[in-house]
């Protein structure tokens, strides 16, 4: 049963030059990228998407990270896409990923962390309602 999940991927990811290996992997996986955009979030877009953590100590720093410049924005489908997809990205923390994941591959830190990828059923509707909404 095929299932819709957002995915971006992050300034740092797009500064580095890794758009295309990112999108490869979900490829080559199986998935198929069924939207795609390139887009620089203002501070209110970054607030809708990040809302549960607006309140939080450390999400300024996040805010100011993710509106840093251009990311990526897409929608990848397949098969039990967002579990799935999320295995592929790896542990928030790069440096603790595991070897052969995105972030285990790819990432720097915690925060600059490459990818972003819903967590569930209801954050992937609402994500890709924020971001593709005629979708």
């Amino acid at each position: 049963m095929s299932e819709n999940t957002l995915v971006l991927v992050k300034p740092d990811g797009v500064r580095r030059g890794l758009i295309g290996q990112i999108i490869a992997r979900f490829e080559g996986k199986g998935f198929t990228v069924s939207a795609l955009n390139m887009r620089t979030l203002d501070k209110q877009m970054a607030d809708q998407h990040y809302a549960e953590h607006v309140e939080k100590g450390w999400y300024p720093e996040l805010r100011e990270f993710i509106t840093s410049g251009p990311l990526v924005s897409m929608i990848l489908s397949g098969d039990q896409a967002i579990d799935v997809v999320r295995l592929l990205v790896g542990a928030t923390d790069g440096r603790k990923a595991a070897p052969g994941t995105v972030r285990g591959d790819f990432a720097l830190s915690n925060q600059a962390n490459l990818i972003h990828a819903s967590d569930s059923p209801e954050s992937a509707a609402r994500e890709i309602a924020l971001f593709f909404p005629d979708f």
